[in-house]
């Protein structure tokens, strides 16, 4: 099974887009979304330094559309995507070119989007003095603990020993002081407190625009950040990008439903090293692809052709489904039998595991068609549970 992820900011580079533009068609794909940007993305790309562009107002709109024009690149037919990507998954910002690769939402939409949070995060970030550190290493209880000594918070969890801590320049040179025991701390080159209560602000401003954006529910299952659950609501992915602003980025947890989707084969696209080297540590035997340069192109679809299989959602669209957003034992509510009728937002029932019980609701209105599990069934991450007629959709 292939999982394409997108990274986040501080994974760009000064020149990482000069091989990609020799492209005509690339050049032309990102003057266009540069033009919905408002930025030249092209310079920002090719020219611009690093200072430039760890601006956190240019690196976002930068990081999404430079990852969803490679993807273009990858798969020239969007339909060859749906019959070879099994999941999604991006990190932070990049969850954006996640959604809009799942056609969650559209690539315009995405830059708009991603536009405005860039700029509304770079206005909180410039309220108070604040940035990230990078905590490799230690005992993960001993390094939370740490940091809630500190006032600080674990921003990033990225999996087994990577911890990112943020907060204010204070609490930062506290910990710095005071590290905890077989730690490594790295001070990363970020504008801001990213996913913590110093983003407040922008998670406002997102919050007001995101009511004027229309969604589809995602072709192919979306890994959220900020739990490791799979989205199948177009509006919910959208609501969990406005809030990850201002919430911590639960990478272990996308790593862990990877894991449990079965997993085979990562492709990163550009400009990607990152999450694929967080994968190699944490999913041990699972082969990875960075995907950097295009002359890595064709290997790079011969990659995702080995590790390939279509996606498990059904995409027509006079049905909608139901899925299962995380691994575990079903439980079914008794209020919803074949042919009854159920509400936006209505209960069908929850899902046990290990780690807790996560309550599995109807995204649609309408009318159960057809249960595609039973009551007491294992169910895996992203699993259709129940085929919905939704209201106002003509038999």
């Amino acid at each position: 099974m292939l999982v394409i992820v997108a990274p986040g900011q501080g994974s760009q580079s000064p020149g990482f887009l000069t091989p990609w533009v020799a492209d005509p068609v690339f050049a032309a794909r990102m003057r266009w979304l540069s033009a919905v940007a408002g930025m030249d993305l092209i310079h920002y790309g090719t020219e611009a330094d690093a200072e430039t562009i760890r601006d956190t107002a240019v690196a976002q709109p930068l990081l999404v559309a430079s990852g969803l024009v490679a993807a273009l690149e990858l798969f020239p037919h969007p339909a060859d995507a749906f019959g070879r990507i099994g999941a999604v998954a991006g990190h932070s910002v990049g969850e954006l070119t996640a959604a809009a690769g799942a056609r969650a939402i559209t690539a315009e939409q995405a830059m708009v989007l991603v536009r405005e949070r860039g700029r509304a995060m770079a206005e909180a970030a410039a309220r108070r003095e604040t940035s990230m550190t990078a905590v490799l290493g230690g005992d993960r209880d001993e390094v939370l603990a740490a940091l809630e000594r500190h006032g600080l918070t674990p921003a990033n969890d990225n999996g087994p020993g990577q911890i990112v801590a943020a907060g204010t320049r204070e609490q930062l040179d506290a910990l710095a002081a005071e590290p905890p025991t077989r730690a490594r701390l790295i001070p990363l080159q970020v504008a801001g407190a990213f996913h913590t209560e110093h983003m407040a602000p922008a998670v406002d401003v997102l919050e007001d625009l995101s009511r004027a954006v229309s969604t589809h529910d995602p072709r192919t299952p979306l890994i959220s950040n900020r739990d490791g659950q799979v989205v199948h609501d177009g509006q919910d992915v959208v609501r969990r990008i406005v809030s990850q602003v201002a919430n911590p980025v639960r990478w272990d947890l996308c790593l862990e439903t990877m894991r449990d989707l079965g997993v085979t084969g990562i492709l990163e696209v550009p400009p990607a090293g990152t999450l694929t080297g967080i994968a190699k540590r944490a999913l041990k035997g699972v082969e990875t692809f960075a995907l950097k340069t295009p002359d890595q192109l064709e290997e790079a679809r011969a990659f995702c052709e080995r590790h390939g299989t279509p996606s498990t959602l059904d995409t027509n669209p006079t049905w909608r489904l139901v899925v299962a957003p995380a691994k575990g034992t079903f439980r079914a509510s008794d209020a919803c039998p074949e042919g009854g009728l159920i509400a936006a937002r209505a209960p069908i029932g929850e899902i046990e595991s290990l780690r807790d019980r996560t309550a599995v609701t109807a995204p649609h209105g309408g009318t159960v068609v057809e249960w595609l599990v039973e009551d007491g069934d294992l169910v895996a991450p992203g699993q259709p549970l129940l085929r919905l007629h939704p209201e106002g959709v003509p038999a």
